[in-house]
């Protein structure tokens, strides 16, 4: 009932404006704008957090029991420019890592099947015919997310980590946000 409640307060906060499906003018706008940063085609910073419950009932503590011995519901969010949240997932209970996370997500579901919005580029001789998402490590290779390189080496690479690690901040700051709010 909590969970329910909660959930219902969020999309009624922050549905119209954050929580919605981007539509053909707002992927058109937020490519633009992911080009003009470095980015051409970036549909978004993808990541996971555990979001501690402070009022879970005791009768489902157990059930909701994250890594650090808390009450947790895992959020998995892409976030772009001006905070805007383009795709958000709750409800998988505590204890679950990013993993099991993107195994349920229905973001992950729609990229598997190709449904993301075209988008045509060229990388090191590859055509590719759909947007990708910045993640950190932990996600499983997909050809629609680009990997944090964990130990840059080399002249090329490091530059291109610091730049992937900033564009990473939003989905970072819409973590910060979305708890104060």
């Amino acid at each position: 009932d909590a969970m329910v409640r909660f959930a219902t307060v969020v999309v009624l906060v922050f549905g119209p404006l954050y929580l919605r499906e981007p539509n053909g003018a707002d992927t058109e706008r937020l490519l633009a704008i992911s080009e003009a940063s470095g980015w051409p085609d970036l549909l978004g910073s993808l990541n996971c957090m555990h979001w501690k419950l402070k009022n879970c009932p005791k009768v489902l503590q157990g059930q909701y029991q994250g890594h650090v011995k808390k009450s947790t519901i895992i959020l998995e969010a892409v976030a772009l420019h001006e905070l805007w949240i383009c795709h958000v997932f709750f409800g998988i209970l505590g204890s679950h890592n990013d993993i099991n996370m993107l195994h349920r997500s229905p973001l992950f579901v729609r990229l598997i099947g190709g449904k993301t919005p075209l988008c045509h580029y060229t990388v090191n001789g590859h055509e590719y015919n759909m947007g990708y998402c910045l993640i950190d490590s932990i996600c499983p290779p997909c050809a629609t997310f680009v990997n944090t390189i964990s130990n840059p080496v080399g002249q090329k690479k490091a530059p291109f980590v610091q730049r992937q690690e900033a564009a990473r901040k939003d989905v970072e700051k819409a973590f910060e946000v979305l708890p104060a709010r």
